[in-house]
């Protein structure tokens, strides 16, 4: 068996050898559909982990919590537009939840920030010192700041990359520098390390963090930050001096804030399977606190990251999904291509298939040849496939900067599935050789 399978795949390279084009346009099809499947796989995948290491770059274990809704004349505003968090439900659920590790709190303003003869606008946060442990994002030049800074309002500021681009002159250390938000001067202490875009788009390293109670004494008085959202979301603006901001900083003063209301609140639960538990800890305190009865809804929004990241990797997935199908009917097309070539090749040689019948050949030595031939064509252009699906993943990776991750089950899966499309659509060439009338087919011209 082992020698007629041999002897059949040498026929079977002969036969490609003597019509070369013929044969690589009959594999052009598989080629292109296994090139596509391992490319679109591949973009697929690099988008799905690139937004899993984004989501995970905003903090850790983390668990967002949001104001809830105003109602006016009957129409519903968005999420976070009510003034229900304040900071002793952070203080609550920090003294009560026992899943959950640390918890901060943040209020939001966008502002101009000064640096002599420099200016930039930019999102200032008023969070705690807990945010470093909670978003796992701290100071690579400098400290962060205290207990003591927030305790006593210090004029502190822990500013991020894109501050210092856009403030001070390259080689310039601003540790210790004196910048200006809104009229008042503030000692920067420390530089955030790079965190680079988040899964949003925005900007993360364009922020600057300063102690809760400053910002809600100094910087933004009596005013309600705009509706930018959660530091843990947000995490930056898209920053400099355009309508956007400006628009946004004029709809920041007309709106009045609470004394200890906050935009948001962000815990870390103790780890990654407490998240759920710490969730319905949380969800029952400030229930409890804001006095809701039972059936009525909650005033707040609590999102995990988990949430987000479950959301993002099923329209990853669905994408990636809908790509593979677009990329698997070349595939099809492809076997159709291998099927039409045999049938064109099976008439070309019924002369020499009833020749070789005359001699002893059974069927099954014409269906394994015709099958083996087919499969060969197959494999080949699976090969060629691979290797033109490889090298476009690196092309786009680099040329138009979308994330590839080229995995191995892609490769082989796109490998094994072009051998079942040669088998597949080989079959009844095959089979029709096979059959053919000896003496019919000795006749043929």
């Amino acid at each position: 068996m082992i020698t007629l399978i041999s002897m059949a795949i040498g026929l079977a390279l002969t036969e490609l050898r003597r019509n070369k084009m013929r044969s690589l346009l009959t594999m052009l099809g598989v080629i292109i559909g296994v090139g596509a499947v391992i490319a679109m796989v591949s973009i697929g995948q690099g988008a799905s982990s690139s937004v899993q290491t984004q989501i995970q770059s905003l903090g850790t274990n983390m668990i967002l919590i949001f104001p809830g809704t105003t109602t006016q004349g009957g129409v519903r505003a968005g999420g976070g537009t009510a003034q229900t968090l304040t900071v002793d439900d952070a203080k609550a659920i920090g003294k009560q939840a026992s899943s959950v590790e640390a918890v901060t709190y943040s209020i939001r303003n966008v502002s101009q920030v000064i640096y002599r003869n420099q200016n930039w606008s930019t999102a200032i946060y008023g969070v705690t010192p807990e945010f470093i442990i909670i978003r796992d994002w701290g100071p690579d030049m400098g400290s962060f700041f205290t207990k003591p800074d927030l305790d006593s309002a210090a004029n502190v500021a822990v500013i991020g990359r894109t501050i210092v681009k856009n403030l001070f002159f390259p080689g310039d250390n601003p540790v210790g520098q004196v910048i200006r938000i809104k009229s008042s001067p503030f000692t920067v202490i420390g530089v955030l390390s790079p965190k680079g875009q988040n899964s949003f788009g925005t900007d993360q390293d364009d922020v600057i963090l300063i102690p809760f109670t400053t910002a809600e004494r100094k910087v933004f008085g009596a005013q309600l930050p705009g509706r930018g959202g959660n530091m843990a979301v947000q995490s930056g603006v898209r920053s400099g001096v355009q309508s956007g901001s400006q628009s946004e900083t004029q709809s920041v003063s007309q709106s009045t804030k609470l004394p200890g209301r906050v935009e948001g609140i962000q815990v870390s639960a103790v780890s990654e399977e407490a998240i759920q538990e710490a969730t319905e800890q949380i969800r029952e305190i400030l229930r409890t606190r804001h006095r809701l009865q039972p059936g009525e809804e909650d005033d707040f929004t609590i999102r995990s990251l988990e949430d987000i990241a479950e959301a993002a990797q099923s329209t990853t997935k669905t994408m990636t999904t809908l790509l593979l199908s677009i990329a698997s009917i070349s595939l099809i097309v492809g076997g159709v291509g291998i099927m039409n070539i045999m049938l064109v090749s099976v008439t070309e040689r019924t002369r020499e298939i009833g020749i070789r019948m005359a001699v002893g050949a059974k069927r099954k030595d014409i269906l394994l040849q015709f099958l083996i031939e087919t499969l060969t064509l197959s494999l080949i252009g699976g090969f060629i496939g691979i290797f033109i699906g490889i090298l476009s993943s690196k092309i786009l990776s680099v040329s138009a900067g979308w994330p590839t991750l080229i995995s191995v089950e892609s490769i082989i899966l796109s490998f094994i599935f072009a051998a079942v499309v040669g088998i597949f659509f080989g079959f009844y060439p095959a089979n029709k050789a096979s059959n053919l009338d000896p003496i019919e087919a000795l006749r043929h011209e």
